[in-house]
Parts: C-alpha cells; sequence; structure tokens
C-alpha cells in the first residue's frame, strides 16, 4: 500500500489535491487487490481528511462528510468517526456564519411581536425560529418564544427558552419573568420564587417580577392551609419527589431522624428546628407538600 504511506507524506506537506489524487488510486488499486478493509477506510479517511481542510462552503464539506462516511461502512474506527464529526459540526458552524445577519433577525423578530399580538401563536413561533437562525445570540428572540410556548401549553419548550435567554443575558429581567411564568403555571411554585427572586435582584421594582412572587405565596400559603384538593396534592408531591434537592433531604439520615422525630417525638423536633439547616429543609419539605402541617 505504497499510496497510503505517499498521501499520509503530501497530507504533511498541506498538497490536498495532490492527496486525494493519490489516495483515490489506493482505493482503486485496494479493490483490485482486495485488500484488507481496514486500508481501504484509511485512505479514504486521509481524502476526508484532505477534503475539509480543502472546504470553503457547505457544498464542498458534504463531500468531506460523505468520504468519512463511506470510510466508515469499510472499517467503523473511532479516528474516522472524529474526524466526521469534526466536519459535520464546521459544516454547521460554517452554515450559520453564511445565514448570520441581525437586520433580518430583527425584521423576523418584529413580525413575530405582530403576529403574536394577534394571538397567532405558532405563527409567531416560525417568525422567531427564523430570527434565531439569522442571530442566535439574541436572548430577546428566546424570551419572545418562550411567551408563546406558554399561550400554547408546551412548557418544557418554553422553559428551556427562558433559561437560554437568561443564560445568554444574565441582566435581561424578562428571562426571569419569562422562566417564572412557565414553573408558576406548572405548580412549581417554590422554584418560581427562586426564579422571581432573582430577577428583583436585578430590579427590585419591577412589578411583574413583585406580582409572581405575591402569587407564588398565595399559592404556597393555599397549599400549606389544606386548601387544595387531593388531586392536586398527590400531583404536587409526585413532582416534588422528582427534584433532586427533595430526594437528598429525605435520604440524609439527619434529616430521616428528624422527620421520624416529628412523628414520634415532637419535643425533639422542635429542638431541631432551632438547628437554620434543618429549618430550611423542613420548610422545603412542607412548600412541596411532602410535610404537612395540619
Amino acid at each position: 500500500m505504497l499510496f497510503l504511506v505517499y498521501c499520509s507524506l503530501i497530507i504533511s506537506f498541506l498538497q490536498y489535491d495532490e492527496c486525494i489524487e493519490d489516495c483515490d488510486k489506493a482505493v482503486e488499486r485496494g479493490r483490485e487487490l482486495r485488500a484488507d478493509f481496514k486500508m481501504v477506510a484509511r485512505a479514504l479517511t486521509r481524502k476526508g481528511t484532505a477534503l475539509a481542510k480543502l472546504a470553503k462552503n457547505s457544498k464542498d464539506y458534504d463531500i468531506a462528510i460523505e468520504t468519512f462516511q463511506k470510510a466508515l461502512t469499510e472499517h467503523r474506527n473511532p479516528d474516522t468517526l472524529k474526524r466526521l464529526n469534526e466536519a459535520e459540526k464546521a459544516k454547521k458552524d460554517l452554515e450559520q456564519q453564511e445565514y448570520y445577519d441581525p437586520k433580518l433577525a430583527d425584521e423576523e423578530r418584529e413580525k413575530g411581536n405582530e403576529t403574536f399580538k394577534q394571538q397567532k401563536y405558532p405563527e409567531a413561533i416560525k417568525h422567531y425560529n427564523e430570527a434565531i437562525r439569522r442571530n442566535p445570540k439574541d436572548a430577546r428572540v428566546y424570551s419572545n418564544r418562550a411567551a408563546c410556548y406558554t399561550k400554547l401549553g408546551a412548557m418544557p419548550e418554553g422553559l428551556k427558552d427562558a433559561e437560554k435567554c437568561i443564560e445568554l443575558d444574565p441582566t435581561f429581567t424578562k428571562g426571569y419573568t419569562r422562566k417564572g411564568a412557565v414553573q408558576f403555571f406548572m405548580k412549581e411554585y417554590e422554584k418560581a420564587m427562586e426564579t422571581y427572586q432573582a430577577g428583583l435582584k436585578l430590579d427590585p421594582n419591577n412589578q411583574e417580577l413583585l406580582d409572581g412572587i405575591r402569587r407564588c405565596v398565595e399559592q404556597i400559603n393555599k397549599a400549606n392551609r389544606g386548601d387544595i384538593s387531593q388531586e392536586d396534592l398527590q400531583e404536587k408531591q409526585s413532582k416534588a419527589m422528582q427534584d433532586p434537592e427533595i430526594q437528598n433531604i429525605l435520604t440524609d439520615p439527619i434529616m430521616r431522624q428528624v422527620l421520624m422525630d416529628f412523628q414520634e417525638n415532637p419535643r425533639a423536633a422542635q429542638d431541631h428546628l432551632k438547628d437554620p439547616g434543618v429549618a430550611q429543609k423542613i420548610q422545603k419539605l412542607i412548600n412541596a407538600g411532602i410535610v404537612q402541617t395540619r
């Protein structure tokens, strides 16, 4: 397999066109001689590497990607798979750069805003999708799309967009109101209140955030008073049991003893509450509906 040695040397000297030609000859000769599949795959991998180095647009990357895929059908080599993934990522990044246009993104965002006002939420999402493709770093679009998803009842998608909004711009308070609203509608009142409080650190007088906290407090107090249906209570408890923080509290040996004392030794339980850390965990369990005070 002299061709393989030669094309490897050519890659080292950045003579990619000649390398591609020699790799093709190596593959052709290898098939004639019924060479080991690994050798043919190696030649195809080197050809793909050279093609990726020469790529200037997405179509060029398509040819490199196709070559790596052919190599993998000959022999599934980890290095080839790694190079394929790198070429696919490079193609995606290049396409994003080619498509990037903040001006068109703003136009699409405005179109989305107009259709949102008309309560045409699916149509608004299409405009926001296009705005994100044109400018994926604009936190405002994720905030607006989160509002659309909330209106449509698609809470997981809305939560994801709200979190992306905060990630892109942690100082943009709208992201916190969006996230808090989604969590509120998901009946995760404690989490929603934490989100609203995080937003208030940036803008202490923000009325949306203040109203959000008020609504959360009302719901938490309502649950603590027992003004909640058994069905809602069970749903709340079920969600709480999926929360890693609640799971950690319930599996903590010290907290298990505290909870046992609440049932069997109320006086000892009161002593436990003098510890701020324990008291805070108990309050979390009460808010989650796991521990009931009535």
